[in-house]
């Protein structure tokens, strides 16, 4: 499989964080009415969120930096290098953004990002990312539950599965002019795990709006499993009755099964998932089932064999 490696940015070249929002201020100050005018409620990304229902209780670990979380990560859209979504997700546009919400429902429709912003109290969650390469982060994302997006277009009896997927726009995402998937990006769920309370619409962490590299303008986060079931840049939702073919199952069916739950007792054809190591700390910890989330989570998958359902 042929994989097109992505010109690295010279660090001299990228404008430091604090002087990037300082002058995107200055110019929405200078610009008059026109973004106001267009997108009155509009937030882009490092902007922080008002009126976030902040997480109660104790914390499950201590949260990764911010740096870190922003600055490591799988989106293929712009590379295969963990560094390359920081570098290259500067060319994504997340105003205009659309989702549509279509398939088994009664009442399709076509949401305005901004309009999505407000259909539900946002809330802060505090959960757990397990990646399949066996490294974690813990990060505060902001959303609310997908459940309260799924009943305002009411599915109907046929609606089995959640099918998601991502922007397609080589020119804005260049790592789809490679081959490294079949895009654009597809995930999918069971009815009854997206409407799971934990499952997290997802327009913020750390208190702002999303970074273009963390899956802007919205994504999914689904905590007990493997982070590629949490699709990022999503532009449709469609409610299916058959169970969809992800991308990561499209390309490697051994490896990447439906499921994808946090299952340290399954290893990955190649390497091991019973231990993880947190990113910040040397020593690796090991992996919890359901990556600690079996209280909740466990009895959606009653009487099935996991290792077949993988």
């Amino acid at each position: 499989m042929a994989i097109h490696k992505i010109p690295s940015i010279q660090s001299s070249e990228i404008t430091p964080r604090e002087l990037f929002y300082n002058r995107r201020q200055f110019i929405q100050l200078t610009a008059g009415a026109s973004l106001t005018a267009l997108f009155p409620q509009a937030l882009l990304a490092g902007e922080k969120f008002a009126n976030v229902k902040k997480a109660a209780g104790k914390l499950p670990d201590e949260l990764t930096p911010f740096k870190d979380v922003t600055s490591y990560n799988n989106f293929y859209e712009f590379g295969t290098g963990k560094e390359d979504p920081a570098k290259n997700a500067g060319s994504l546009k997340t105003r205009p953004w659309t989702v549509s919400v279509e398939g088994e429902v009664l009442k399709p429709k076509l949401f305005d990002i901004d309009e999505l912003l407000k259909l539900a109290p946002l809330e802060e969650r505090v959960y757990r990312l397990r990646c399949v390469e066996a490294w974690s982060m813990v990060i505060p994302w902001i959303g609310f539950p997908l459940a309260e997006l799924l009943k305002r277009v009411e599915p109907t009896g046929n609606a089995k599965f959640v099918e998601f997927i991502s922007l397609h726009d080589p020119e804005q995402m260049p790592g789809q002019k490679s081959a490294s998937l079949n895009w654009p990006y597809r995930e999918g769920l069971r009815i009854d795990e997206a409407m799971n309370p934990l499952t997290l619409l997802t327009l913020g962490l750390y208190g702002e709006v999303l970074p273009n590299q963390n899956g802007a303008p919205i994504r999914v986060v689904v905590p007990w499993k493997y982070g590629f079931k949490s699709a990022k840049s999503i532009v449709k939702i469609r409610l299916v009755e058959k169970q969809p073919v992800s991308s990561w199952m499209a390309a490697g069916p051994n490896e990447y099964g439906f499921y994808s739950n946090v299952n340290p007792a399954v290893d990955h054809p190649r390497w091991s998932q019973a231990k993880e190591r947190r990113i910040g700390e040397f020593l690796k910890r090991p992996t919890l089932p359901f990556n600690g989330y079996a209280e909740q989570v466990a009895q959606l998958y009653a009487g099935m064999d996991l290792t077949k359902n993988f």
